[in-house]
């Protein structure tokens, strides 16, 4: 009997029946509607794509302490952060970067400034993460060719009030407070207001951190078929001033782990707000509007001394990064930068979703638009006189940043955006259904050269691109909990960054890319078990290569990745709940050459060929729960012709909770549990970023 229950629809004198231990709820991940695959309020058994849930109640008992943390448990999903790429960056199918993979917040896509995400900052206030692997260009713009990752916030409970918070500490004299609240204000009105503080010295020198987050929504409901959403959310970031630890004859020098060749008065702020304004309708059953108007600011300072590398026997760095004489054994530093964005996204997204019936066949249409212009100033110290320095790896003075230019714009770009898309799903029986889609967008770079110094191309140019995307897929369902499915999709990605287009790329369009996929995802044991598996290959062309040294860049290139992804969820008798999943790819640039360089064949730089990942939760008793869970990701290559290999790596983290009633739990997880040193990404050829350390946490969290 056990099988046919769902996993939170327990009887009351359950032992196990604690509000604030979480506990699985496989079903939910694959019968609810996931809005990041399909616009048509699809469950993923329905969506003919691999759609992952990650539950904010489970990233937040897991105790993952950012949005990459909770992202990466999902299949397929790795880490490529750093801090210059705003420590947000994602690989997915093969594909990484903030060009490849699409961040939306809300479902709203995020415009990366050179690389650069720094929003959202915190997974205090997320309600769930969805992500969808594999081109969503059709649904989401160019961009987005690996996958989507769509953080969903809490939501106004319009019900009952709600109150949650949590307060941990920890090593590395860590610390964290967070606080929110909803419910209803009367009748038409819903409110969610939330607050996280964080900081923490780190786990290098001078690695200390802190950031704060609030968000607050009022939603206003005069009836059952009209609501309108305010929501703001606000995020201030002070991240760890740490660019990773230089390797010392090729290998990982133990003794050095927790030296910061970071000068000392190095600064890493980032400001993001935003700003939207929901609105929706439904006049009748098989018709809605939604329209989602939105402001979206980013100001983001970066002042850091970035490069260092070990000095050889032969006085040079080992991949002839320096060019210049060093003393042998000494780490050289250099690349003194200060970057400044000043960016602002305004934009409206507004769509039609009818359904209709006509002699047992079902089908549901949206079509709509999007529209948005990003404003940008971009200012950095570019010509600034060089600053190095060599120094001893284990003692050395910091130093202070030096900077004889000053921080200037250089170059301003404004960026429109309009597209028209549309999806259809005709449903011609319980078991059989297509899905397609359409997407036509038009982009428009403007920019204007400030100071024209290291610019490649004119002071003023204009740069046009237009794409059109589309897919097809079917699901069939020869049972309601079990579907197979098949889908065909294309998508785009900028030659970099949109909107830091350059005089230089103004000849080439985006690189196009296309898809084949099957798949397959089931429920079982009445709902207490969960299953998929998929199979895929993803093209994409149109890369920049030179065939020779002489000769031109052409947009010629072409890589590639093939693999598969699975995963299980259990939630068994005696308490017992397994999560599981894998996979294996294989990536390879199909066609790259530059110049006399022959890369055609290599694995591209920073893609992990295989990860995995695994919790289990055990409730060993009537108030107590423990949890563990392995991270596993495949050895990667930080340089485009593989000559420079880091390892792979598995992490363990544990935890026990115990419930001391229903609405108060103590937490002691323990992260990094065998002390493992072990790089997470890269900054340069040889410069790792390491992971945390073994570190021990106390939290208490309170739900009301």
């Amino acid at each position: 009997m056990w099988a046919e229950t769902d996993a939170r629809a327990v009887e009351a004198d359950d032992p196990q029946n604690n509000d604030i231990l979480v506990v699985g709820r496989p079903q939910a991940a694959l019968m609810e509607p996931a809005s990041t695959g399909s616009r048509l309020g699809l469950t993923p058994l329905e969506t003919p794509a691999t759609v992952s849930i990650v539950d904010g109640d489970e990233l937040r008992a897991r105790g993952d302490l950012t949005i990459v943390d909770a992202v990466t448990r999902a299949p397929g999903i790795s880490s490529s952060a750093n801090p210059g790429n705003g420590g947000t960056a994602l690989v997915v199918r093969g594909f990484s970067g903030q060009g490849s993979v699409l961040q939306l917040y809300d479902g709203i896509r995020l415009f990366p400034v050179a690389g650069t995400i720094t929003f959202p900052a915190d997974p205090f206030n997320v309600g769930r993460v969805e992500v969808l692997n594999g081109p969503s260009s059709v649904l989401y713009g160019q961009g987005a060719l690996g996958g989507a990752v769509n953080v969903i916030t809490k939501r106004p409970n319009t019900t009952r009030t709600e109150v949650d918070g949590e307060a941990s500490y920890g090593a590395q004299n860590s610390w964290h407070v967070a606080a929110g609240a909803g419910g209803p204000l009367g009748n038409t009105l819903s409110y969610r207001a939330d607050g996280s503080y964080r900081r923490s010295d780190g786990y290098v020198d001078r690695g200390e951190s802190s950031s704060y987050a609030l968000s607050a929504a009022l939603r206003f409901a005069p009836s059952e078929t009209f609501s309108l959403t305010l929501r703001d959310d606000y995020a201030n970031q002070r991240p760890i001033g740490y660019f990773g630890t230089p390797l010392i004859n090729g290998k990982l020098d133990t003794t050095i782990r927790r030296r910061n060749y970071n000068v000392a008065d190095s600064n890493l702020h980032y400001r993001d707000n935003r700003l939207i304004l929901t609105a929706e309708w439904s006049p009748s059953a098989d018709i809605s509007l939604s329209n989602i108007a939105y402001w979206l600011t980013s100001k983001r300072l970066f002042k850091n001394l970035e490069s260092y590398c070990w000095i050889g026997a032969n006085g040079d760095c080992p991949n002839g990064y320096n060019g210049t004489s060093g003393t042998p054994g000494t780490i050289y530093r250099t690349d003194n930068l200060v970057i400044f964005h000043d960016q602002a996204q305004i934009g409206d997204q507004g769509s039609i979703k009818w359904g209709s019936s006509l002699g047992g066949i079902r089908n549901d249409m949206v079509i709509g638009f999007d529209v948005n212009r990003v404003n940008l100033t971009y200012s950095n110290n570019f010509s600034s006189d060089l600053q190095e320095d060599f120094v001893n790896p284990q003692t050395f003075n910091p130093g202070q940043f030096l900077d004889t230019q000053g921080i200037g714009p250089r170059f301003r770009t404004r960026t429109t955006e309009y597209s028209l898309f549309i999806e259809d799903r005709l449903r011609f029986s319980d078991q059989l259904s297509i899905v397609v889609g359409l997407r036509d967008e038009h982009d428009r770079v403007y920019r204007q050269n400030i100071d024209s110094a290291g610019v490649i191309g004119p002071r003023l140019f204009t740069k046009t691109l237009h794409n059109t995307t589309w897919r097809i897929g079917t699901v069939y369902q020869p049972t309601a909990t079990v579907s197979l499915y098949g889908q065909y999709s294309t998508g785009t990605d900028p030659l970099g960054t949109l909107t830091t287009y350059s005089g230089s790329q103004t000849q080439f369009s985006n690189a196009t890319g296309n898809q084949v996929e099957i798949g397959a995802k089931a429920s079982f044991l009445g709902g207490r078990g969960t299953a998929s598996i998929a199979a895929y290959r993803i093209v994409k062309q149109g890369l920049l290569s030179q065939r020779t040294a002489t000769s031109p860049i052409e947009q010629v290139g072409q890589r590639s990745s093939k693999g598969l992804e699975a995963s299980i969820t259990l939630d068994l008798p005696l308490g017992i709940g397994i999560d599981a999943n894998g996979a294996l790819l294989d990536a390879r640039f199909d066609d790259f050459v530059s110049g006399t360089n022959i890369y055609t064949g290599k694995t591209p730089p920073g893609v992990p060929e295989e990860s995995a990942n695994v919790w289990l939760r055990w409730d060993a008793a009537k108030h107590v729960q423990v949890r563990a869970g392995l991270r596993y990701v495949g050895r990667t290559y930080s340089d485009n012709a593989n000559a420079f290999r880091v390892p792979a790596y598995a992490v363990i983290d544990a935890g026990l909770s115990h419930a001391v009633t229903n609405n108060v739990a103590m937490d002691l997880r323990v992260y990094n549990l065998f002390d493992k040193d072990y790089a997470t990404t890269t900054y340069n050829d040889e410069q790792w970023i390491l992971g945390r350390p073994r570190s021990l946490v106390l939290t208490v969290r309170v739900h009301l």
